[in-house]
């Protein structure tokens, strides 16, 4: 099982909702994106953290390998310049009931480890 961290802030509410994750294959000028690309290596069992608007707030398990389909309609104008095939993966998404703020706890990771590495 591997974890995947999701940036979701266009398409959050609908992704979520529906069960899925879709991205482009290809950024709007034809480049390969290395995020994009990501999606082809997720597993059905994997962990899915879901951010959105500086927070993780919800968590999925994905359901299927990512394959080939179209840019969901719900997105409206949602990335516009997105190609209209995309790479999209089944999900099952659980809300989070009390949802943070990873920055919130990067000071303390980081004092921490500075705490580590002078006594270690």
């Amino acid at each position: 099982m591997r974890f995947w961290w999701v940036n979701q802030n266009q398409t959050f509410r609908h992704e979520v909702a529906g069960g899925y994750l879709w991205s482009p294959k290809r950024k709007a000028n034809g480049a390969i994106n290395p995020f994009y690309e990501f999606m082809r290596e997720v597993s059905p069992g994997d962990l899915i953290f879901s951010f959105a608007e500086t927070r993780i707030a919800a968590i999925g398990i994905a359901a299927s390998y990512a394959y080939e389909a179209p840019k969901p309609i719900e997105f409206g104008k949602t990335g516009f310049y997105w190609d209209r095939i995309g790479w999209r993966v089944d999900v099952g998404f659980t809300l989070v009931q009390s949802t943070f703020r990873p920055a919130d706890w990067m000071e303390i990771r980081h004092t921490a480890a500075l705490d580590t590495m002078s006594h270690g």
